[in-house]
């Protein structure tokens, strides 16, 4: 779910809106029940780096490995190469691998999304109290192949306005769940539309259990269009001594660092392991993968030069 997805969804909003402005160090407490999850965050890397990630046999062994073409809203598609967890996954492409300026070097995304239907709702009257007055709102569909879109996901984002980095939060369609194609699973609950039901439950053979954690560089504009969503969704959200944020909640930890456009970019992920291991390093083209010791990896990609 590349942010194709927003470039599709400005093109069909059209009118310009006003770029969120809200700093986390304004000192806004975050609303109190957690209603957005981390999802998944993408970045796009040198075509080396991503080349080699789609031919590693040891990243098949590490997770739940796919590398697939997808067609979104408007015949959009793009390649990426993904590792899926239990609740959330990491999405990776190479430069050209999304059509445009998302295409780019350094570019980077990430999706926050709700477990129960509705929620989303109750995001975006969250988002107008921060000052966000008119969130944009778009819904994203799926083709399998033959031709017929199916709804995907609801999502919003704060600003139609962005350099490199775009986050949105989402909720997942009942149609999309509904679908047997999708090879999603039944609901643990009334009104699931939540990351495990979506994500199959392949990570258990596999040593990759979930991302615990992501840091991203990004630019100020991006970084003010970022942070009403995280406190909207309910992260707990604190200002770091360079003007950046540390968003936690829900497992998962988001560091957002302000950078030129030119060192932006996917920096870190770190994931959980479903058992303890031995330390091994991997180096995947110019990113390094540390395995162990223990049931954590981390996974560190060269800032852009």
């Amino acid at each position: 779910m590349v942010r194709v997805v927003m470039v599709v969804a400005l093109a069909l909003v059209g009118a310009v809106q006003g770029s969120a402005t809200v700093r986390a160090e304004e000192g806004r407490p975050s609303s109190d029940r957690q209603l957005l999850f981390y999802n998944h965050a993408y970045g796009v890397l040198d075509r080396e780096t991503a080349d080699a990630i789609e031919h590693s046999a040891y990243l098949r062994d590490f997770a739940n490995f796919q590398v697939r073409t997808t067609t979104g809203s408007d015949g959009q598609t793009w390649t990426g190469r993904y590792l899926m967890g239990r609740e959330t996954y990491l999405e990776l492409f190479g430069i050209g691998d999304v059509s445009g300026p998302d295409g780019t070097l350094g570019s980077a995304g990430m999706g926050v999304s709700t477990e129960r239907a509705g929620d989303m709702a109750t995001v975006l009257k969250r988002l107008r109290d921060l000052g966000v007055e008119k969130p944009v709102e778009f819904r994203q569909t799926r083709d399998f192949g033959d031709g017929v879109p199916v709804p995907w996901f609801d999502a919003v984002f704060t600003s139609d306005q962005y350099d490199a980095f775009g986050a949105w939060g989402m909720e997942y369609r009942p149609e999309y769940f509904a679908d047997p194609r999708s090879n999603t699973e039944p609901a643990n609950y009334p009104g699931d539309v939540g990351r495990e039901r979506y994500l199959s439950d392949a990570y258990r053979d596999h040593l990759m259990r979930d991302v615990t954690s992501v840091r991203l560089g990004i630019t100020p504009r991006d970084l003010g269009n970022t942070v009403p969503l995280l406190r909207a969704g309910g992260f707990d959200v604190k200002a770091t001594p360079d003007d950046g944020v540390v968003a936690r909640g829900g497992g998962t930890t988001i560091r957002l660092d302000p950078v030129p456009r030119d060192r932006a970019g996917l920096r870190q992920v770190t994931m959980s392991l479903n058992h303890p291991v031995k330390r091994h390093v991997e180096q995947i083209g110019s990113s390094t993968l540390t395995v162990g010791p223990g049931a954590r990896a981390v996974w560190t990609f060269d800032t852009p030069k």
